[in-house]
C-alpha cells in the first residue's frame, strides 16, 4: 500500500494489538540515500511480525511538511504509548534490524494537535533512546 508521500508495511505474521487512541511511533530519520537500505529492513521485520503491525516510510518525492529533503523519515507504529515493556520490546527489535543510534518515540496525540520539534518548546518525545 503506498501513496506518493509515503509506502507502508504491515504484519503478515502473528497477532499485533489494534492501534488505540494512545497510539505512537519511532521515528527514525535517515539520508535520502540510505532510505531504501534501512525501509528494506525495516519493511522485512514488520512484515514478519517483529516490529508491531504498521510502519511507513517518506518516498522521496518532496513534501512541503518536510523541514530538510535530504532527510526522510521511517515511522514504526505501537498501538499505545503507555504500554512500555511494549513500545521498548520494538526498540530493541529496531536495534537488531541495525537502528543502534538514538532515536526519538512520538504519541499519535501530539501529532494530531499538530505538536512538532520544529515549532514547540515542549518536549514531545515520550522516548528517547
Amino acid at each position: 500500500m503506498d501513496n506518493d508521500y509515503w509506502t507502508y508495511a504491515q504484519s503478515k505474521n502473528g497477532e499485533y494489538p489494534e492501534h488505540t487512541s494512545r497510539g505512537g511511533k519511532w521515528l527514525i530519520f535517515v539520508s535520502a540515500y540510505n532510505l531504501p537500505t534501512v525501509w528494506r529492513k525495516v519493511k522485512t521485520a514488520v512484515e514478519e511480525g517483529r516490529l508491531g503491525g504498521m510502519a511507513k516510510a517518506a518516498t522521496k518525492k518532496l513534501n512541503s511538511h518536510s523541514q530538510n529533503s535530504d532527510y526522510k523519515v521511517i515511522c514504526v507504529y505501537t498501538y499505545d504509548w503507555t504500554d512500555h515493556q511494549d513500545v521498548k520490546r520494538i526498540r530493541e527489535e529496531l536495534r537488531k534490524v541495525g537502528i543502534i543510534r538514538k532515536i526519538s518515540y512520538k504519541s499519535d496525540e501530539d501529532t494530531e494537535r499538530g505538536i512538532y520539534r520544529a515549532n514547540s518548546s515542549e518536549k514531545i518525545s515520550k522516548y528517547y533512546e
